[in-house]
């Protein structure tokens, strides 16, 4: 899962460009561009090999800166033979933030809050559109009405990608670099687990024998591990997205951002704690092709640790070694994830430690909100 560096970055009818000089913006169509760039404002003409570029005298205007096994409860299990399952979730999104993170955070929530017009628009035209041709207006004028309707649309979308989106701009050292290559060769190691799972809820047993012998129970959730960049957020890289329940997390070069449906929030790298252990699970769905079985239970046990002949559904279930990665941090983040393929997260844990060595020395990213 290696990622890749690229040089610009579109949004709408603008695209970002990163040199090393700095940071531009330039607008236009194929053949003809202007743009803002760290050594002024300049035009950029031609196609098909014949090219001119000329330099825009500056404006004077002036510009913003840039254990024992677990078991899935059952429903034939009776009440009162486990406690209460406790929630295994993070905190509100407002308090997993910290302290480098504000301005960034800050510039995403407000974007994220800004009301999406095209809608309205597109939604308008169709309406007139079909008043008109319930009403019998003229061709001429439906055909009017469908181009303005269309034109208005393009041009209110692209208006919102430029008012809700952020672009955030990296430019790697040879640390960096590493690191980073380092995290999504990691994150490459768990999606290629055959399951992968979430731990919502966990809570104690108090008569195993209703519970193959498990002394805790889990609620979980299948989730994935996969490449994707987070809503309204325009990267020149690959980002990692985790789904651990209603939240998101996203593993940038310099930071976890943390995406759930009433904002966004964030947590360095040098405040993410995350350990790896084994877990042995009792498995009651089918047992994933890379997973480890261990040992055999039944449903219903009795004390000596065979099976219960009073129940008549008592089949035997595999006990598998899974692999559990917990991630947290003192600003409130909370989470456990449940891999098939016991050793797989190891690799992960170093990445994210080697990301916390190497982000308090220095901060290599550049923000330019469109």
């Amino acid at each position: 899962m290696g990622f890749y560096l690229r040089k610009s970055i579109s949004v709408g009818p603008l695209r970002f460009n990163l040199s090393k000089s700095g940071i531009g913006v330039s607008a236009g169509v194929k053949g003809l561009r202007f743009g803002v760039g760290p050594r002024g404002n300049y035009i950029h003409v031609g196609r098909g090999g014949l090219y001119y570029r000329a330099t825009l005298p500056p404006s004077t205007a002036s510009r913003s800166p840039p254990a024992q096994p677990d078991i899935l409860p059952s429903q034939q299990i009776p009440e009162g033979t486990h406690g209460t399952l406790e929630e295994i979730e993070s905190a509100h999104i407002s308090q997993i933030v910290d302290s480098s993170s504000r301005d960034i955070l800050d510039e995403l929530n407000k974007k994220r809050k800004k009301m999406r017009i095209w809608p309205c628009v597109a939604i308008s035209s169709v309406v007139i559109l079909g008043l008109g041709i319930s009403s019998n207006w003229p061709t001429w004028l439906l055909s009017i009405l469908l181009v303005v309707g269309a034109v208005g649309t393009y041009i209110a979308r692209s208006r919102d990608a430029l008012e809700k989106t952020v672009v955030l701009f990296y430019d790697f050292d040879s640390d960096m670099e590493s690191a980073y290559t380092q995290l999504h060769n990691a994150a490459s190691k768990l999606a290629s687990c055959a399951a992968a799972w979430h731990i919502e809820a966990s809570g104690k047993v108090y008569d195993r024998k209703y519970h193959a012998g498990a002394s805790n129970l889990v609620r979980r959730k299948s989730t994935s591990i996969r490449k994707a960049e987070p809503p309204y957020v325009k990267t020149n890289i690959e980002t990692i997205a985790v789904g651990v329940g209603r939240q998101t997390l996203h593993f940038f070069p310099d930071r976890v951002l943390v995406y759930d449906a009433n904002g966004v929030g964030a947590v360095g790298y040098s405040e993410l704690c995350v350990d790896v252990s084994a877990t042995q699970f009792i498995e009651s769905d089918s047992v994933p092709r890379d997973a480890e079985v261990v040992g055999r239970t039944w449903k219903y046990v009795n004390k000596s640790g065979g099976p219960d002949r009073r129940f008549k559904d008592n089949k035997e279930l595999p006990i598998c070694r899974y692999e559990e990665i917990a991630m947290s941090s003192q600003s409130g983040l909370n989470e456990v994830l449940q891999l098939s393929r016991y050793g797989s997260g190891s690799d992960f844990v170093k990445a994210i430690s080697q990301l916390g060595k190497i982000m308090p020395k220095e901060s290599s990213s550049d923000v330019q909100a469109s």
